[in-house]
């Protein structure tokens, strides 16, 4: 389940008067530059965007992840209705929630979900404060319902951040190391300080650290390549893919089949993103 930017609504509300901190001119600078904040906030607070990442049209596209991540979800609500109190029971329907809210077709699907899966999560760490994937999604829901927010996903960066850190302090393999790559994320995608959380150091830290606790999970190694682009980290890049390229065919190997497909589906499109950079890089040598 990685974590990808959107593409959001040109139009977004004015930001209030008391966010005008400067006079006319630098004033709308500022404005200006804030508002571009929150449609960060807005796009890459979201965790894989289904109508981007699967944008071929295909028989065995999106249709198909749709209906397995629908009947899942359904699946999951059943079990929790007859095990209500069962931690496992209420884990698996917060990850449904998420996995579902994916595929939304607008915001209010999407706010349903994600308050759904918010509320069954929080109910079992009330159960089970200890229980590090309750964390992280929790940690991944608020992250769906901050897609649906403009003014709104701010109050939610905090949340989300203290609910990642709190599974790591659990357990850093959950999801395979799932709450440093999103945490690590969260920081690389942010605007640093005073804005938000942004931090290239974290975020090198944290996604690095996704790569220790599970090297041939493709979605860390996909993650932290992705920040190296991003920052135009030459030096770092290309050996990176390397490892990753090295890696890819027991990777393939070991997280096949049907559970597997519409994850595969997306990080081979992010792939071809990297690679046109790889190439960019190499080309350059010649």
């Amino acid at each position: 389940m990685p974590i990808s930017k959107i593409t959001v609504q040109a139009s977004v509300p004015a930001a209030p008067t008391r966010f005008a901190t400067v006079r006319t001119g630098a004033g709308a600078r500022a404005r200006s530059r804030f508002l571009r904040r929150l449609i960060w906030l807005v796009a890459a607070l979201g965790f894989i965007a289904a109508g981007n990442l699967f944008a071929a049209e295909s028989p065995a596209g999106p249709e198909r992840f749709v209906k397995r991540a629908q009947r899942l979800y359904l699946e999951a609500r059943e079990r929790h209705a007859q095990q209500p109190g069962d931690p496992a029971a209420g884990v698996r329907l917060g990850k449904a929630c998420f996995d579902r809210a994916e595929f939304a077709t607008n915001d209010t699907e999407r706010a349903a979900l994600a308050v759904e899966g918010i509320n069954v999560c929080r109910q079992v760490i009330e159960r089970d404060a200890a229980s590090a994937a309750a964390h992280l999604f929790l940690g991944l829901n608020l992250g769906q319902l901050a897609r649906t927010k403009t003014l709104g996903a701010l109050r939610l960066v905090g949340e989300m951040e203290s609910e990642f850190k709190r599974a790591i302090a659990l357990d850093p393999a959950v999801e395979y190391g799932g709450p440093d790559r999103y945490l690590g994320q969260l920081y690389q995608q942010a605007p640093g300080w005073p804005t938000s959380i942004g931090s290239r150091s974290r975020a090198r830290q944290h996604l690095a650290r996704a790569c220790e606790l599970s090297p041939d999970f493709p979605d860390n190694r996909l993650a932290l390549l992705e920040a190296l682009m991003d920052w135009n980290d030459r030096r770092n890049f290309p050996k990176e893919a390397r490892l990753y390229l090295e890696l890819l065919p027991a990777s393939r190997g070991k997280y096949s089949g049907e559970n597997w497909a519409a994850a595969w589906a997306e990080w081979d499109q992010r792939w071809q993103k990297l690679a046109a950079y790889l190439a960019k890089l190499e080309g350059g040598k010649n």
